[in-house]
């Protein structure tokens, strides 16, 4: 897979930088907002490992360098999320938590809608508990 120079969601948002600062805001959210304390208990103390994994894996999820791929292989990333307990209150928090993100980092609303809409696909996947 190589990066893909036409317009995607990762040109759109403003490349490398722009979803650094969207990944750094989302876990300075998560770790201070009380709203988002039921997800921010499913990651470890130090969210740098968690972070950079985001980082890496929207990178290549919207049109960018593959960087999670060429680091970690596949994302495999109901796999990877089945040890934790996801139901819809944690998705909607994980969701609600990337809205406050992107609307914080100046967003478009036309792809931040966009965005919220396949977000919300993936993370309805990683449910694996009802409710």
């Amino acid at each position: 897979m190589s990066e893909n120079t036409e317009a995607t969601p990762y040109t759109a948002l403003g490349g490398d930088n722009a979803v650094r600062q969207l990944v750094d805001r989302f876990y300075e959210l998560m770790d201070s907002v009380p709203e988002y304390y039921g997800i921010r208990k499913l990651h470890p103390a130090d969210l740098a490992g968690s972070r950079d994994k985001l980082y890496r894996f929207l990178s290549g999820w919207l049109g960018g360098p593959p960087l999670y791929m060429e680091k970690y292989g596949h994302p495999m990333l109901r796999a990877r999320h089945l040890p934790y307990p996801i139901g819809e209150a944690e998705r909607d928090a994980w969701l609600a938590c990337m809205l406050q993100a992107m609307e914080d980092q100046g967003v478009e609303p036309p792809l931040r809608e966009a965005l919220l809409k396949a977000l919300y696909g993936t993370a309805d996947w990683m449910r694996n508990r009802p409710g």
